[in-house]
C-alpha cells in the first residue's frame, strides 16, 4: 500500500500519537528462521503483518526495492549478530539509501553496550531485548518516530514553478500527466520517445528541468536506454536530475533493472498523483 504524507501522519502517529498496527509496513531481519518466525507470529497476533529477510544484504535489497517504489518499511527489526553483514553495517547501508523514512530497531539476546556507541552512529533508533513482544515493539516505534520526525514533518521541496520533461508515447497518459503536474502548478515539456527525451535534455542548458518522467515502454528508444543515454551525457546535471520510471510492470527486476540504470524512483501506471507528488518533493533538490 502506497501511502501519502497525510496518510502516513494519520495511519503511523497521528496527531494523538496514535499508531494503527494494522496500518504498518514492517520488515524482520534475522538469519534465525525460527526466531523470524517468531517474531513474525508475535506481531501478527497484534494485527501487524511483516516480511522477512535472512540476512543484512538482502534486508538492504528490499529495502532498496520498496524506496524505489516510494513504499518504504515504517519498522525495521533488525537482529544484531549475523554473518557476513550484522545489524549495525546493515542499518548503516539502509541509511545511505533511504535516510530516514523507516525505524530501525535493534534486536538481541546480548548486552547491547558494548555496540551501543556505533550503532546510533549508523542510524539505529533503539534497542530491544530477545523474546519479542508486541507491544515493546509499538511502544519503541512511537518513540522512534517522535524522535526522526517520520510522521511527515520534513521540509518538502516547493514545486510550483518547476519544469518537468516527461517522456510518453501515448497521448491520453500524457494529457493525464500533464493535468496532474498543472494541479502544482508544473510545467511540462513533453517527448514522445526515448531518443527525443535524450535530445530535449541535451538542447537545454543545465538546470532547465528539475526532475525527468520516464516511460519504460517507448518506440525508438526506451526508458532504459534514454536513462542510460542521460547519465552518460558530460555534463553536471545528467548525473543529478532525479529520473522516474513510470510503468505498468512493477515486478522486482523490473524495479532492480530500472535502478541499474541510474533510474531514482519506480512507480507504477496510473501513476496517483500524490504519490508522484511526494516523490517529486523528496527527489527535487
Amino acid at each position: 500500500m502506497t501511502l501519502t504524507d497525510s496518510d502516513r501522519k494519520d495511519h503511523q502517529a497521528g496527531e494523538t500519537g496514535d499508531i494503527r498496527p494494522e496500518d504498518l509496513r514492517v520488515l524482520i531481519v534475522d538469519d534465525d528462521p525460527v526466531a523470524c518466525e517468531h517474531a513474525k507470529l508475535v506481531l501478527g497476533k497484534a494485527g501487524i503483518s511483516a516480511e522477512t529477510a535472512s540476512t543484512g544484504a538482502e534486508a538492504v535489497e528490499k529495502v532498496r526495492l520498496y524506496h524505489a517504489r516510494m513504499e518504504p518499511y515504517n519498522l525495521i527489526l533488525m537482529d544484531w549478530k549475523m554473518p557476513e553483514m550484522d545489524g549495525v553495517e546493515a542499518t548503516k547501508q539502509i541509511r545511505t539509501i533511504a535516510g530516514d523514512e523507516s525505524a530501525i530497531i535493534i534486536l538481541t539476546a546480548y548486552r547491547w553496550d558494548d555496540v551501543q556507541e556505533d550503532a546510533l552512529k549508523a542510524g539505529v533508533d533503539s534497542f530491544l531485548p530477545k523474546p519479542l513482544f508486541a507491544a515493546s515493539v509499538l511502544e519503541e516505534f512511537r518513540t522512534a518516530i517522535q524522535r526522526r520526525g517520520l510522521a511527515g514533518q520534513t521540509k518538502k521541496t516547493e514545486l510550483a514553478g518547476r519544469r518537468i520533461l516527461v517522456a510518453e508515447d501515448v497521448e491520453i497518459n500524457a494529457e493525464i500527466i500533464r493535468m496532474v503536474l498543472q494541479a502544482r502548478e508544473m510545467e511540462m515539456d513533453l517527448a514522445v520517445n526515448g531518443r527525443i527525451a535524450v535530445e530535449t535534455f541535451a538542447a537545454h542548458e543545465p538546470g532547465y528541468y528539475s526532475a525527468i518522467l520516464m516511460d519504460m515502454r517507448m518506440p525508438e528508444m526506451d526508458g532504459l536506454q534514454a536513462t542510460h543515454a542521460i547519465r552518460a551525457m558530460a555534463r553536471e546535471d545528467a548525473k543529478k536530475i532525479p529520473i522516474i520510471a513510470l510503468t505498468a510492470n512493477a515486478f522486482d527486476e523490473d524495479v532492480q533493472r530500472s535502478m541499474q540504470a541510474g533510474l531514482d524512483a519506480h512507480l507504477s501506471k496510473p501513476v496517483q498523483p500524490e504519490v508522484l507528488y511526494e516523490t517529486l518533493e523528496n527527489l527535487i533538490r
